[in-house]
């Protein structure tokens, strides 16, 4: 089948851009997305012209490189999914999409398809991290842990870091990251102890890298490829207002600053 694609294609970060049409005719169904650039960007080589530019490694929907908008969906039309995992046969002959990066004004676009997301690795930087020392690996079952507890930090230890939730959100959010980053250590014992030192610093620094606050739309996790649960983002919010008043200054009196 012939596939149309209208991409996003910007040579660096300080050109202007501009959509470019392309056909690809010879799509096999069982192509995924991944796989229809490849073949698009042979065709581009073999005739002298730039290749599209777009992330990928593992193509097994582990690492969160891949991604952009299709047809103004995150990742595409198919729930669950990363680009590298969706496949051709979920379209028709002579189909025309709208390839674009991620729009936000904390991820910049590099090059075509790429854009820049260091913002969430610096929010990571800020404290998605245990530095206790916590000794050796303790036998298994010796430390306690609810199984719902147990069941949401892996849940929310799924997040790949695609960004795909900020590029969903209308307020370029990075909550749902953020949160998931933070339920997956302070659900578990082992992250109790900088748990709201650790919710202050990465809260903070997101919004130093210039994302947008959380209004409750809920696109984020409609397009969330590991299915992220937004039960973090409010779990988030209740810890994040509990560091406040924990870390908030004594009055000179010796009471409370409030």
């Amino acid at each position: 089948m012939k596939i149309v694609l209208n991409i996003w294609r910007q040579r660096n970060a300080q050109a202007a851009g501009q959509m470019v049409r392309y056909e690809v005719p010879g799509v096999s169904p069982e192509m995924s997305f991944l796989e229809l650039l490849d073949v698009l960007n042979e065709t581009l080589v073999a005739k002298g012209e730039e290749p599209v530019a777009f992330e990928h490694d593992c193509r097994e929907g582990i690492c969160g490189s891949c991604g952009f908008m299709i047809d103004g969906v995150a990742h595409g039309p198919k729930a669950g999914t990363t680009v590298c995992q969706l496949h051709m046969r979920h379209y028709k002959d002579g189909d025309q999409l709208t390839l674009e990066p991620w729009r936000a004004r904390a991820f910049p676009v590099l090059r075509d398809l790429i854009v820049d997301r260091a913002a969430l690795d610096r929010i990571v930087a800020a404290g998605g991290y245990i530095s206790v020392n916590t000794g050796s690996a303790p036998d298994a079952n010796s430390v306690p842990v609810r199984k719902e507890d147990s069941d949401r930090a892996m849940d929310a230890a799924q997040c790949i870091g695609c960004g795909a939730c900020v590029a969903a959100c209308p307020n370029a959010s990075a909550s749902l990251f953020t949160s998931a980053k933070l339920s997956h250590l302070g659900l578990l014992p082992q992250g109790q102890p900088e748990r709201f030192p650790r919710t202050l610093r990465m809260v903070n620094q997101m919004g130093e890298e210039g994302f947008g606050g959380c209004t409750n739309i809920q696109e984020c996790e409609a397009v969330c490829p590991k299915r992220i649960s937004i039960e973090n983002i409010a779990h988030m919010h209740r810890d994040f207002m509990k560091a406040s008043v924990l870390q908030r200054p004594l009055s000179q009196d010796g009471g409370g600053a409030g």
